[in-house]
This record gives structure tokens, sequence and C-alpha cells, in this order.
């Protein structure tokens, strides 16, 4: 299925307007931070680009029927969800989202760590107080990042009012099972907490058989639930800057949609053209791109088994690698980014997850780079030997 599509093509990026490739501007450093993907976007999404910039006219620009339709259309065949239009807020980035919510429910914050960093900026951003609660490893055959329900237990509050979920998780690469997500449910409706669910990577399971599940859709937490939502990860269109909010409470929405009045600007006409195609015609190039990112994954994995000082969990989900780097003998634990920055490659460093002695990789890139930056992380670490 993949050789329909070329994930293998390396796209030259360097002096274009990418952040991910401008960060290392005149040094040998392979980008594998940010999470953006070096892939091409699908071919029904450029074409439905070109069509649309082809009319010439860039107005003000409003959801059309058509795309609401294409939206609602996606959540039921992906995931059995049954939306009505007026739960839809358009967004232009998830991470608008984030701070939306922490405006709309006040109230203190409880999140887990390590976290996508905007989980922690956003609720002090908003002026509210932040509880974290670290995620453990645990497991005997194969250790896995899971929940620490009786450290929840204990940071909750009479103040907490919030719960930010990262679902599948940035950046443990966890897909949270229906036990896991009952539970968590449970918790959050009898300390009546309002959920904020970050579902970007929902379409990018890596596990044959498993399925992403909104929390939202776990017993009754439909009415307690933002859950939010976008295309641009799984179809590398972030820069296009549309996502959306699933909100089926009337009296959370119009918070939520108070917040944004005179603030958020509107999603521009090209996301929404993008948006609309991604939804409804790029089925198969997401399964061709899952099959590449499992072939990726893996040599991610096999790659970290065998390397001195390094060592990670299994990747379910997201095209992230969160590895651990507190076994190498370098000055600068803390921070192992700057070490392996130094060796040439770029990597997200964990203390901005609310984790030091971690970094994160990027694996959503053809074989041929990752193949590089794996050789690049090999030889740095095997020096360390020396």
């Amino acid at each position: 299925m993949t050789k329909e599509f070329d994930f293998e093509q390396v796209i030259d990026r360097r002096g274009s307007d990418s952040d991910k490739w401008n960060k290392y501007a005149g040094r040998d450093v392979l980008p594998l931070w940010v999470a953006d993907m070096d892939f091409a976007a699908p071919p029904a999404v450029i074409s439905a680009l070109e069509q649309r910039i082809a009319h010439r006219v860039f107005g003000y620009g409003k959801p059309m029927a058509s795309l609401v339709d294409t939206t609602l259309g996606y959540l039921q065949r992906r995931y059995g969800w049954q939306v009505s239009p007026e739960w839809l807020v358009w967004l232009p980035g998830l991470v608008t989202g984030l701070n939306v919510a922490c405006r709309a429910v006040d109230g203190s914050v409880l999140t887990a760590i390590p976290v996508y960093p905007p989980f922690l900026s956003a609720p002090r951003l908003a002026g509210q107080e932040l509880s974290t609660v670290p995620l453990v490893l645990a497991g005997n055959a194969r250790e896995s990042w899971q929940w620490d329900f009786e450290r929840l237990e204990a940071a909750v509050t009479p103040q907490t009012r919030l719960l930010l979920l990262c679902h599948p998780h940035n950046p443990v690469g966890r897909a949270w099972r229906v036990d896991e997500l009952t539970r968590l449910a449970d918790f959050c409706r009898r300390h009546d907490l309002t959920i904020c669910s970050d579902d970007i990577h929902c379409d990018l399971i890596l596990e044959p058989g498993r399925q992403h599940l909104p929390l939202a859709l776990v017993e009754d937490m439909a009415q307690r639930t933002v859950t939010l939502m976008a295309p641009s990860k799984t179809y590398n269109i972030p820069g296009l800057a549309c996502s959306l909010a699933v909100i089926p409470n009337a009296s959370l929405r119009q918070r939520f949609s108070a917040v944004m009045r005179g603030i958020v600007p509107e999603v521009n006409v090209l996301g929404f053209a993008a948006a609309e195609a991604a939804f409804s015609e790029c089925d198969a190039w997401r399964e061709a791109l899952i099959e590449t990112l499992r072939t990726n994954r893996d040599l991610v994995e096999a790659t970290v088994a065998k390397t001195p000082g390094l060592s990670m969990t299994h990747i379910e989900a997201t095209y992230l690698a969160w590895i651990d780097a507190r076994r190498l003998p370098i000055g600068n634990i803390a921070n192992p980014a700057l070490f392996f920055e130094e060796a040439g490659i770029g990597l997200s460093n964990g203390a901005d997850f609310g984790l030091p002695g971690w970094v994160r990789l990027n694996f959503g890139c053809p074989r041929q780079t990752l193949e590089s930056a794996l050789q690049r992380i090999t030889a740095a670490c095997e020096k360390l030997k020396a």
C-alpha cells in the first residue's frame, strides 16, 4: 500500500519557512524535534488547495456546510460518534483550544507529566493554579507509562475544576485503553471535573487492531468534555492552522466561545479547504502513512535498545519517541538534548515536558533522514564508552 504514495522522497526544507529546519540554519544538524513531519501532504489535500487558490479571492471565511457535513461524517465513520453541528467550534490551532479551556473553566487545573509543554503553560497564562501528577513506568514483561491514580486522588482539591488530558499521549506515545479511560472518567465524575482532551494524534494509532476512543464516548462523559481535534498532525498540515473543539454541553460551549470572542482569529480559508479534503478523501493515504510510521517506530526502538545509555518504552501512537537518556555519562544530564545537538541531531529537551533527562525524537520523516539521525545518535553514545 505504501507504494501508492511516496514517503521516501526527501523534500529539502532548508532555507524555506520551516520553523523545524530553520532552527539549525547553517549547521549540520538533522532536526527531529518539533512535531511536524517531513512528508508531502496528501495529494487530495494539495489538489483541494490548488482548486481553492484558483478561485483567486481570499476574503474572510466561515466553514462551508460541506465541511461541517464532512467533519460529522468523519467522526461517525472513524469513532461511531454522532455529533450535532452546533457542537463544533472552529479554532486556528489546538494550543489555542487548550488556552481557551483554561479560561473558560474557572478553577485550578490538573494534568499528568511528562506532557506537551502548552499543557504546563496554558493554566499559568490563564492565571490558574496548576497541579501535576507524574505518570509512572510499570509492567512486567514490557514497561509502559501508566496513570498513578493514588497520586491523582491526592492532588485533586476542592478548587480543582479542569483536567487536561493528552489522548493519545505526547510525548510518551501511549494510546490509553478503555479500562484506563473508564477509571479516569470515574475519577472526573466523582470530583466534578471538566476535561479538556487533546486528541490531535487520534488518527495515528500504530498498534494493529487498536482503535482510538474519545473520552466523550465513555459512559456519560460527553457533557463534561471539550475534545480538541485537528487534521494537522495526521495529514501534515499544521501550518494551515485549522482545528476544532467538539463541545456537547451548551453552557460549556457558550463559555468557551465567549472567551474566544475578540481575541481568537478566524480559521483561514485554505485551512478549511485542506481540512475538508483531509477528512473526506485521504483514508488510503493515512493507512499508508501508518505503515511507514510503524516501520520507522520499529527502527527507532531497535536502535535505542542496542545503544548504550539509552532506553525507551514501546510507542503505541503518534510519531514521537520518548527516550530516557539519564544513564548517559555526560555533564549536563538535565539537558541531554544539548549533547545530541552537538552530535548533529536536534531533539526536544525533556525538561520542557516536565521530565529532565529525557529527549523526544520525531520519526515522521523519510527513512534516509531517520537512518542518518540514528547513526549519529549511536555514534555519539558509543564515543562516550571509549
